[in-house]
């Protein structure tokens, strides 16, 4: 078995090279394999300096992720730090592939970087809920200077090699094998005469407005608190002495491994890789992908073929008129100048896109040749299912037939065909192009490989994908539909929409559930109230205030008026008042007493709402685990990532008090707020949501 970190010699350079497949990450072995290829190369008669390398593809990806959440064995990183930056030889790091957290601090630590025209470089701890904690914060801006080390650290983002020479960060780019480059790096500077650098006896940065970057830094992160702490490590470096900065540094990345924060964000990053790995698609191969077609080009059509037209797959785009495709290629050829004004794809790509790997049709027979179809039309079943019916006539035996319904029974669509096994649903979220949540809903004959087929298009298109069931809204629009009736009845009892509002973004989410509403249209809402009317439960408590909206044409954003009243061309508005006289006059009508509600008790009853439902889904077996309703909420609903998803946050809080607060809102309404039986299930059993996680 070959060795963590291995020992060769060059004439008088020592070369350690890390060897820990497939990213380099830095376990204890790795630790314990430099710190001792250190000692070994000052130790080593005629060694004057120590080249740094990667095996592989890549230099250090950064920490070991099964070390997450144990307590870290000797050697520590900060400790290997200071000891690579203290040799008395010169140390020389080659950089290929990326080096992200600790794999940078190795590299801060070396003397000189030099690194591969590809390569990229990053500290992004704090999405993890931490900060660099190996000399990140105090190393990073000795080389780049405060601004930059702020904005690199606190966003966590990747910087590549230009950008990275022009900071300071690294010292050269070669192009070549990073051994061979290296060592002629590092023969040119003992040739030159040159002493080791430490970065640590480089001038502090100069200092900034800490307390505004600080306060800037927090309100951006909507109450997440690594990235505003970075901000004060990097202060350290700025105002303390190297040794002290560092003291500071650890004092305040201990400080963030014990807050829920950090737990938050420690789920959702094992989550989002647990999410795709289902026992059922074990050993099955999914089909093949050449050739997709999307029918409906409308904003979501456009955005799914946007999507994969990026992705590099041919598209069949159908509409029913001449003038509906004219209108959808106008769509997507604007997501495709967005994208190529940010420089994800050059003009080459940009008009291959459109010119050559584009098609449109209005005639379903060009569909005949596609691998996949995906529907995207009006929200409605009875076209859905004559699209279906057409599908099932033209394709070739073996296509996969998916609908992009938000809410419907795709079982039902799929029992328009003659080959319900090929039917699936995928769920894209708007803007499809954007969005990384993909629900990949499995219907009840849908065949095993179709499933790892939708999988393996999420990978593609580089979506989070989750498996769904078959209810009404699935997984995310369930939860979401739950939340909004909660906020719904706090409305009809006293609080104001934009309260509700205000209270959820203080909470962490992205948007309110009014302004979500207002984005999407209130009109989906309301064809979705009349879809359901026929069925309710007469004790079903379901106010009808939105209804007025949509009977005087208020849709939200895209007729200018809705919870909020938008300006041309602003996203943001203004309350609209007209919704307080309906709210007013519904309350009158059924002897409604209005009372105050607090903000914690506004995004308490929202979340209870949402942890319940999610109960009772699971239960159903809608979602299979815990963690693919956590993934869901956080990917594509804007739940505060920090908070790790409804079911983590329910963890923490404490089972038994979620459940005892539901059962005090039982007393108000026990229609809505009865309990779901795996929530008691659980209490009754002292077990969490995680342990599901384990055992699924």
């Amino acid at each position: 078995m070959t060795e963590p970190v291995t020992y060769t010699r060059h004439a008088d350079i020592a070369v350690i090279r890390i060897c820990n497949p497939p990213v380099n990450a830095l376990g204890q072995a790795v630790r314990a394999g430099l710190q001792a290829c250190m000692d070994r190369a000052e130790a080593d008669e005629g060694v004057r300096a120590i080249l740094l390398v990667g095996d592989g593809r890549t230099f250090i990806a950064g920490a070991d992720i099964r070390e997450f959440g144990k307590p870290p064995a000797a050697p520590h990183l900060p400790d290997l730090c200071t000891r690579i930056e203290a040799s008395p030889l010169l140390v020389v790091a080659s950089m290929h592939g990326v080096s992200l957290g600790g794999g940078l601090e190795v590299a801060l630590s070396a003397h000189y970087r030099v690194a591969q025209p590809g390569a990229k470089v990053g500290l992004p701890e704090v999405h993890l809920g931490l900060i660099p904690g190996a000399g990140g914060t105090q190393r990073l801006p000795r080389v780049a200077g405060a601004e930059a080390a702020v904005e690199m650290i606190t966003s966590g983002r990747h910087v590549g090699a230009e950008e990275a020479l022009s900071l300071g960060i690294i010292d050269e780019i070669r192009d070549g094998d990073p051994e061979t480059e290296g060592l002629a790096a590092t023969r040119e500077l003992l040739a030159r005469g040159m002493a080791p650098r430490p970065v640590s006896g480089l001038p502090a940065p100069a200092p900034l407005d800490w307390d505004a970057q600080h306060a800037a830094t927090l309100k951006k992160g909507r109450g997440q608190m690594s990235p505003a702490a970075a901000v004060r490590a990097i202060q350290a470096a700025s105002e303390l002495p190297f040794a002290d900065g560092l003291k500071e540094e650890r004092r305040i990345f201990s400080d963030l491994m014990e807050t829920d924060q950090r737990q938050g964000m420690i789920h959702s990053f094992f989550s989002e890789r647990a999410v795709g790995n289902l026992p059922e698609l074990k050993g099955i191969p999914p089909r093949k992908l050449d050739k997709v077609a999307v029918i409906g080009g409308g904003t979501m059509g456009a955005g799914i073929a946007t999507a994969l037209l990026l992705a590099g797959l041919s598209v069949i785009l159908l509409e029913v008129t001449p003038d509906a495709l004219d209108a959808a290629r106008d769509r997507i050829a604007g997501n495709l100048a967005g994208a190529l004004r940010r420089g994800k794809i050059s003009q080459e790509q940009h008009d291959g896109m459109l010119v050559h790997a584009l098609e449109l049709t209005t005639e379903y027979a060009a569909l005949s040749g596609t691998d996949l179809v995906i529907e995207a039309v009006f929200e409605d079943m009875a076209v859905k299912k004559q699209v279906f019916s057409q599908l099932d006539q033209v394709c070739r035996e073996g296509a996969v037939l998916a609908t992009n319904t938000s809410y419907l029974d795709i079982n039902e669509i799929a029992a328009a065909t003659s080959r319900p096994s090929e039917v699936i649903g995928l769920h894209f979220f708007s803007p499809a192009h954007v969005m990384k949540l993909l629900e990949v809903v499995v219907a009840d004959q849908t065949a095993p490989d179709v499933t790892a087929t939708g999988f393996a298009l999420g990978r593609i298109l580089g979506k989070t994908s989750v498996r769904a069931g078959v209810c009404d809204g699935f997984i995310g629009n369930r939860l979401l539909n739950a939340c909004r009736t909660a906020a719904d009845h706090m409305v009809l009892d006293g609080a104001s929409p934009w309260e509700i509002d205000q209270a959820m973004t203080d909470f962490g989410f992205a948007m309110g559930p009014f302004a979500v509403s207002d984005l999407a249209g209130l009109d989906i809402a309301w064809a979705t109230r009349k879809r359901l009317a026929p069925h309710r439960d007469p004790r079903e408590r379901v106010g009808t205030y939105p209804d007025r909206l949509c009977e005087a044409g208020h849709f939200g954003q895209k007729t200018g008026r809705g919870f909020y009243v938008y300006e041309p061309g602003a996203r943001a508005g203004v309350p609209n008042t007209d919704v307080a006289a309906f709210v007013e006059g519904e309350r009158a009508a059924l002897g409604i007493a209005a009372r105050s509600f607090t903000p914690e008790q506004i995004s308490g009853r929202y979340m209870l709402a949402m942890v319940n439902e999610a109960a009772r889904l699971l239960g159903e077996v809608i979602a299979r685990r815990p963690l693919d309703v956590d993934v869901v909420l956080v990917a594509g609903y804007g739940f505060p990532r920090y908070r790790g998803g409804p079911m983590k946050w329910a963890d923490m809080t404490g089972l038994p008090g979620v459940l005892e607060s539901i059962r005090d809102l039982a007393a108000e309404d026990d229609w809505f707020w009865k309990p779901a039986p795996l929530l008691e299930e659980l209490v009754r059993d002292g077990r969490t949501f995680e342990e599901l996680n384990r055992s699924a």
